[in-house]
């Protein structure tokens, strides 16, 4: 199931991004044959015309991403689009995590009663999330005494944690990878522009302005996809945080409740 979510995270993500790469390519295209339609356009600029340019951010978005030129400006859609995908497996994942603790201990604590270890356990298998994983695992050594109980539960908890921080790391690396991209874009961006002013032999304002400031797109670009996606981040740590608070209150309560038990016996 995981997988499959997986998956279909990754499909969806990269279908945006292809539509929206292949579009801005369509537009490219287009662009040299438009060239004469557009400075018409801007010769009689009238209100509604002017009104129809800054009415669509979509379109400005497309515009800006050509003139960032399409090598740095894929690679860091690309960015954008994978860690997207790990950013909403993640979530997910951790939203299938999430249990009610509280229900939980007193469902467990109600098998224990009526039909002892072997009906708790049984509450644990029909319980989805890490905290019944753990409680299963405490449950399954309880005939070895509480300490073996509770080396039980701490190991298998940190098992549990490697798994609800993984990939993790993965949107931590397009964070960083994303402004670095934006950077090595502008830098190359700056150098073409220094060889425009070589190659014609005069510092042009227009030139060097435009130069300058199609360099410096692939950086805001860059910029963007990184604050997005740290966003993310520390939504997913908030996230993990509170389910590893849960499974640690919920750990002391289950030792508790199997010391009461085994004093009743």
């Amino acid at each position: 199931m995981k997988k499959l979510f997986t998956l279909v995270a990754v499909l969806g993500v990269l279908s945006f991004g292809a539509s929206t790469f292949v579009s801005a390519q369509d537009e490219t295209a287009a662009k040299p044959d438009s060239a004469m339609v557009q400075q018409q356009a801007s010769q009689a600029s009238t209100p509604a015309a002017q009104a129809e340019e800054g009415q669509s951010l979509h379109k400005v978005i497309k515009q800006k991403f050509i003139e960032g030129g399409p090598g740095f400006m894929a690679s860091i859609l690309l960015t954008l689009i994978f860690g997207l995908a790990v950013v909403i497996e993640r979530i997910i994942y951790l939203n299938l995590a999430t249990t009610n603790t509280k229900k939980l201990l007193k469902d467990i604590e109600d098998a224990l009663q009526n039909g002892g270890v072997e009906a708790a356990k049984e509450v644990c298998r029909n319980t989805r999330g890490p905290v019944a994983s753990i409680f299963y695992q405490g449950l399954d050594r309880v005939h070895e005494g509480i300490e073996v109980v509770e080396k039980s539960i701490a190991t298998y908890g940190s098992v549990q944690m490697g798994q609800l921080e993984s990939g993790l790391t993965w949107i931590a690396l397009f964070i960083a990878l994303a402004p670095m991209l934006g950077f090595m874009g502008t830098v190359i961006g700056m150098i073409g522009a220094f060889d425009a002013i070589q190659a014609a032999g005069d510092i042009s304002p227009a030139l060097v302005a435009g130069g300058i400031k199609i360099a410096l797109i692939t950086t805001v670009f860059g910029l963007i996809v990184a604050i997005i996606l740290q966003i993310f981040y520390n939504y997913l740590l908030s996230k993990i945080d509170g389910i590893t608070n849960d499974m640690e209150d919920a750990s002391i309560s289950l030792l508790d409740l199997l010391v009461k038990f085994n004093l009743k016996k």
